[in-house]
């Protein structure tokens, strides 16, 4: 499909492959353990100020409708096949007859700040909450979030056009190429649209051959939406959400052995070596290390696709690495497992806290770092240096930076992104929640948020780059 800037892609989205990679892997691995049971999500928007209109939330409304006339076509799932080898067969040919149905399991609502004259401009706030069994509305998150901020900069702040996300892509992707990078592109949720995101991988694509042709020490190395992956040949990549073991742990309800629970459920799924980058913030890094050094436990069962090809999506290198260990017997999970991934709190003390873990666990093998919260150049470049010294291979997943980074055209002031997020709030009637790194990402019930952080003795953390009202600047900042 060629992409320019005079004839963009189609609004909304269209597509199951227009998601984050793990959300399938995810749903793969619910189907298999845990595809009665019933979830509910919740819709927060850590940027208040940015608002929504009534003509805004008519026009999101009707897209997320739309949704349920999406279905997997015959390229998609061939494509899959193909080039997603750790998706079961079984979950293939569900996905081929799976539906969306909005109307039954997505309730949105505009709740009007200040006098609700019936206007479409009239201002509000958006409630959005998410119902229905996990393996059927486990895909609806990236989609609303996509179409979300979609709505917002098309009604709400359209000062701002196309021209110039190509060569900026590129100038950033020359950037890290040339720095020694190895990176992916991670920016569909908070996207300003699909042809933005389009537009900036193209740039990406263009970077990654000319740092090819000059042999740079840099590797653009994927994508995690799926779509742009099939259209771009360009590997797709990730893992494993937050959502994976906050609904483990809601369902067993037992915060102490929920992380092992879902760890050896992932590797009962895909098999060992596979899909291999752990998330480790979901209850606190310290928590999670805990279950990371424990032997693997197997659950009696086979995995299926005995005949997996090497693919990218487990370390964003080579999934080669991980296969081709000869692992000895009760490995950990940490010497299973490619790596980590860090998505809150302070990366360089999370690198000492990982180095300190592996020496002590005797891991000699070079483990990879896959840094995700909130990246830009001079980060990406600040984490690599401090994770080279320590011994780790950097990967980095760059998202917002790259698909919603624009200016207003008549000020020439930054026009700074939404900071929204869709997290599961229950599970089997349990609520779910995520503690993270970084206080500011706490997420769901305050009771049960808590009453966990005793039970695990969590200890309260905060860092200066934590605030997440301003991830990306703010309004008022000056020349972008």
């Amino acid at each position: 499909m060629d992409f320019n800037s005079s004839s963009p892609y189609p609004e909304g989205v269209i597509s199951f492959l227009d998601t984050d990679l793990y959300k399938l892997t995810m749903q793969c691995a619910v189907l298999k353990y845990y595809k009665d049971v019933p979830v509910t999500y919740s819709f927060t928007n850590r940027t208040p100020e940015k608002k929504l209109s009534r003509k805004a939330f008519v026009w999101l409304e009707q897209q997320i409708q739309k949704l349920g006339n999406i279905s997997l076509s015959d390229e998609e799932y061939q494509y899959l096949t193909d080039h997603c080898p750790y998706l079961t067969s079984s979950y293939l040919e569900f996905l081929k007859e799976f539906r969306l149905r909005p109307r039954d399991q997505v309730a949105i609502k505009f709740v009007p700040i200040g006098e609700d004259t019936g206007t479409e401009t009239d201002l509000g706030d958006l409630d959005i909450k998410i119902s229905g069994a996990w393996v059927e509305t486990i895909l609806y998150e990236i989609p609303l979030l996509a179409l979300t901020s979609e709505a917002y900069f098309k009604f709400m702040d359209p000062d701002w056009t196309y021209e110039g996300q190509e060569s900026k892509a590129f100038e950033k992707g020359m950037r890290l190429l040339e720095a020694g990078c190895v990176f992916s592109e991670f920016g569909t949720r908070r996207r300003r649209d699909y042809h933005t995101q389009a537009l900036v991988f193209r740039g990406l694509t263009k970077a990654s051959k000319e740092a090819q042709a000059r042999r740079l020490p840099g590797k653009l190395s994927g994508t995690s939406n799926v779509h742009l992956a099939m259209r771009f040949n360009i590997p797709p990549v990730g893992t494993v959400a937050h959502e994976w073991f906050m609904g483990v742990a809601a369902i067993t309800g037992d915060y102490k052995e929920a992380t092992e629970e879902a760890l050896s459920r992932w590797v009962g799924c895909f098999g060992e070596g596979v899909l291999g980058i752990a998330l480790t913030d979901t209850f606190g890094t310290p928590e999670f290390l805990r279950s990371f050094n424990r032997p693997v436990k197997h659950l009696g069962e086979r995995t299926e696709a005995p005949a997996r090809k090497p693919s990218m999506a487990d370390s964003f290198i080579s999934a080669a690495t991980s296969l081709a260990k000869t692992l000895k017997p009760n490995k950990s999970y940490a010497e299973v497992f490619t790596g980590v991934r860090q998505d809150s709190g302070d990366p360089k003390t999370f690198v000492k806290l990982m180095r300190k873990f592996y020496d002590e666990q005797d891991i000699q093998d070079k483990k990879v770092i896959v840094f995700s919260d909130s990246l830009n150049i001079d980060r990406c470049l600040e984490y690599k240096q401090v994770s080279e010294e320590a011994g780790f291979q950097p990967t980095f997943g760059v998202g917002t930076f790259f698909t919603n980074d624009f200016i207003h055209t008549k000020t020439g002031t930054k026009s700074t992104p939404l900071n929204i997020v869709i997290k599961l709030s229950s599970a089997a009637g349990r609520p779910a929640i995520k503690i993270s790194d970084n206080i500011g990402k706490n997420t769901g019930d305050k009771e049960t948020v808590e009453q966990v952080k005793r039970e695990l003795g969590y200890i309260e953390k905060d860092w200066e780059g934590g605030d997440e009202s301003a991830r990306w600047g703010k309004e008022e900042d000056t020349k972008a």
